[in-house]
């Protein structure tokens, strides 16, 4: 059975986003050019930043749509993150909230990708 490893974001400028993401992940992309950035993430994952105006077929989505979420150990983890990517200028669409699935925020990357960090409930 095929398993997804791989994500891709439309962005509007894979560099600027690779610089982005890199600081963010503290960790160099694999591949970098001007219409497109891979990440090789921990387990082997594959985050990858497309530039939306080269892919085919023709990007039409906006951004936001979706969600990349960082699973922490526990809601400290999640606040120091939170205060962290604050610092950093991020586009806060939620703060800090306890949810039924566990505690949570969602900030925003500069394409408007959402990015959830959480922890789950201890139930």
């Amino acid at each position: 059975m095929a398993h997804p490893d791989f994500t891709i974001l439309f962005v509007d400028n894979p560099l600027k986003s690779a610089d982005f993401y890199q600081s963010l992940f503290d960790a160099a992309p694999v591949e970098k050019s001007p219409t497109f950035a891979m990440f090789v993430l921990n387990k082997g994952a594959k985050l990858g930043l497309w530039s939306r105006h080269t892919a085919e077929p023709r990007v039409t989505a906006p951004s936001g749509g979706s969600e990349i979420c960082f699973l922490q150990e526990a809601a400290a983890d999640v606040d120091k993150i939170y205060a962290d990517w604050t610092a950093r200028g991020l586009t806060v669409l939620q703060t800090p909230v306890e949810m039924d699935f566990g505690y949570t925020f969602v900030m925003a990357d500069p394409d408007g990708h959402r990015l959830r960090v959480y922890a789950r409930s201890a139930a």
